[in-house]
């Protein structure tokens, strides 16, 4: 198959692609130093080639406080971005399905995060803005599919984790901050400090589960939305305690922040329609996902180091 993939260097990008190429299909890779989303016809490059699937992951976001910051920017630049490649999509490639990404701080905190819940109620205040434009995404989905019966399929994600991260200086996901500051804890015997009370829970599954996973939700279903989660939660504590215990650091000597940003409290993804289509799923299991991503970051110290401040 021929397939476009936006945001293709991206820490979920760089392992779909992978996954994609040992399955001998002739992908096409975009980010944002190739083709700018942000301007109209920025896919233009592509339009004569006839792809059979594209994935739609790119979006102008940053882990952490930083939707806080910069909420006009990320309204405007991913509402350009989304609205660019559906319109390309419909002009250009109407017969490729396409694969778009949502996310999960779009559900209502204070609603069940099950897949009819998406587009009700409110995110929280901290990440409105960026929530509300994977909602958007997804009524273009829906939109272009009831009036040109184009074919997606809309997958919303738990955080994601792994191998390989980008270490390039922005800010990462709460799992790779905690697994850093422990390292440095241990090998640079600095003062490891976390965001909140340590109570706020949240999900993870291994990139490689969400692809594989993912893949299959692709051969068979068509213009729905399916979460993809653990269906388990676990408090910031309890991961910062599996980190420390593999790194043999004392965790004891943690402090927790009650001023800093923390986000949501809880976000665990409801499963039951993925369990449904797919059975049961055999995950990777935490702790042997967190050695391997402990051993790679050993293994790129130096990058950790050099990098700014994170969370």
């Amino acid at each position: 198959m021929k397939i476009l993939i936006t945001g293709a260097s991206g820490f979920l990008g760089k392992f779909l692609c992978k996954k994609l190429e040992e399955e001998d299909n002739e992908l096409f890779k975009t980010n944002s130093k190739e083709s700018d989303l942000t301007k109209e016809n920025s896919l233009n490059l592509y339009k004569h080639i006839k792809f059979d699937q594209i994935y739609h992951l790119a979006a102008w976001t940053q882990a952490g406080d930083f939707c806080i910051y910069h909420p006009g920017e990320q309204w405007i630049n991913n509402q350009k971005i989304n609205t660019n490649v559906l319109t390309w999509w419909k002009n250009h490639q109407p017969q490729a399905k396409m694969i778009a990404m949502g996310t999960s701080c779009s559900y209502d905190p204070e609603m069940a995060h099950v897949e009819q819940n998406f587009l009700k109620g409110c995110p929280i205040d901290s990440l409105y803005a960026y929530a509300m434009t994977k909602r958007m995404l997804l009524i273009g989905l829906i939109s272009l599919q009831k009036q040109y019966k184009l074919q997606y399929l809309y997958i919303v994600p738990s955080t994601l984790y792994g191998p390989q991260y980008h270490v390039d200086g922005r800010q990462m996901h709460f799992i790779f901050d905690i697994i850093r500051k422990i390292i440095l804890g241990k090998e640079q015997n600095e003062k490891v400090v976390l965001w909140g009370d340590g109570m706020q829970r949240r999900e993870l599954v291994h990139v490689e589960d969400f692809i594989k996973i993912m893949l299959r939700l692709v051969k068979t279903e068509n213009n729905t939305v399916i979460n993809i989660g653990a269906g388990k939660d676990y408090n910031i504590q309890q991961f910062a305690k599996k980190v420390s215990d593999i790194v043999n650091f004392d965790f004891n000597k943690i402090n927790f922040d009650t001023k800093k940003y923390v986000g949501a409290k809880s976000k665990i993804l409801v499963i039951e329609k993925l369990k449904f289509i797919i059975g049961d799923y055999k995950f990777i299991p935490l702790n042997k996902g967190f050695e391997e991503t402990i051993k790679w970051f050993y293994q790129n110290k130096k990058l950790l180091l050099d990098r700014a401040p994170s969370l």
